[in-house]
């Protein structure tokens, strides 16, 4: 067994014993750091994303700073449909505008196949990452199919989904050819990371919560599981997370996860209950209490640390992702409490 297989981390997506429960952030490297604040000053998202200096030393930052279980690869998930052709830019404030969307059998063109060649940024970048971090478990990542479906069809962030459903319910064949195709984009864009060295991987269905389970399992779960179960033979944990997804969680597990990240909405043992024995969870601290006071957050803390001792193996993190405005203080604070009382 390799040092970074043997680590709480992995060990704990493996639902194996672990010494202490792991603790990792989504958005862990990012705006709630005055480090990361620095160095992107006059760099743009996704030049921060293509250049591997940077993105070793984004992705190192919350490590150094708070002591975490693993590390997350800093990118965005629209990195893999921009290298696959589609002009689109991450505006600061906004999101990922896409300058034509995808609403027409024409416009698929426009989104070619990924070959390995078009982000060797990442394999350079991984490389970097692994020779630093030792024994810290490095995660990679990727968007599902829905979630960069639905830009590529909104043409940026929605809250309504108006034009993405439309397009699921209206045009079923054109819908299927769209996420099919982002599938196997996905796939090799995982595919290449797991090539480079990391040691689990997470697909981000942040948005598969504006859907009700019969219309996930029919229009969405097929082109999620093509992803994650092309992922079988890697030998590395998959994690499945998505926001608002409580409905669904049983559906994402049997998508093909070894662990199923769970927001704040659903307390972790219920959501052991739907998921199932079988498969680890993460998560689910809501953001929002890291403002709450630290009374508050340490008794919340305890709350899912004692309801994640329900499933096979337990990954603590929050319900989302780490809010631009939380003090890196209170996230340092919250991983030497995780690590003393689930260590205990």
């Amino acid at each position: 067994m390799t040092v970074l297989e043997d680590s709480p981390f992995v060990r704990a997506c493996r639902g194996l014993p672990v010494t202490h429960t792991p603790v990792w952030f989504m958005r862990q490297a990012g705006r709630s750091l005055p480090e990361y604040r620095k160095i992107r000053e006059g760099v743009g998202m996704l030049e921060s994303c293509r250049r591997p200096d940077l993105v070793t030393e984004i992705t190192l930052q919350p490590v150094r700073r708070h002591n975490v279980d693993a590390a997350i690869f800093f990118s965005d998930i629209v990195v893999p449909i921009a290298a696959a052709g589609i002009d689109l830019d991450i505006v600061a404030g906004t999101g990922p505008v896409v300058a034509e969307p995808i609403r027409a059998e024409s416009d698929l063109a426009r989104l070619r196949e990924l070959v390995p060649a078009d982000v060797d940024f990442v394999t350079e970048a991984i490389g970097l990452l692994i020779a630093e971090l030792g024994k810290t478990p490095l995660i990679g990542f990727a968007g599902a199919p829905f979630t960069l479906a639905s830009y590529l069809i909104e043409g940026g962030p929605s809250r309504t989904y108006l034009k993405t459903k439309a397009m699921m319910y209206g045009a079923p064949d054109l819908w299927s050819a769209l996420l099919s195709r982002l599938a196997d984009i996905t796939l090799t864009f995982l595919r290449v990371q797991v090539d480079a060295g990391v040691s689990a991987v997470q697909l981000f269905d942040s948005w598969a919560g504006a859907l009700s389970e019969a219309d996930y399992r029919r229009y969405v779960m097929p082109h999620s599981a093509k992803v994650l179960t092309g992922l079988l033979d890697a030998g590395v944990p998959r994690i499945h997370f998505g926001v608002g997804t409580a409905v669904l969680l049983e559906a994402m597990g049997e998508a093909g996860a070894d662990v199923v990240g769970v927001d704040w909405r659903t307390p972790l043992d219920e959501a052991t209950r739907r998921i199932g024995p079988d498969r680890a969870v993460q998560g689910n601290l809501d953001p929002a209490i890291l403002f709450a006071g630290w009374e508050t957050v340490e008794r919340e803390t305890r709350r899912v640390l004692a309801q994640g001792k329900s499933a096979p193996g337990h990954v603590f993190n929050l319900g989302h992702g780490v809010m631009p405005e939380t003090d890196p203080e209170v996230l340092t604070r919250l991983v030497a409490l995780v690590h003393e009382v689930s260590g205990s």
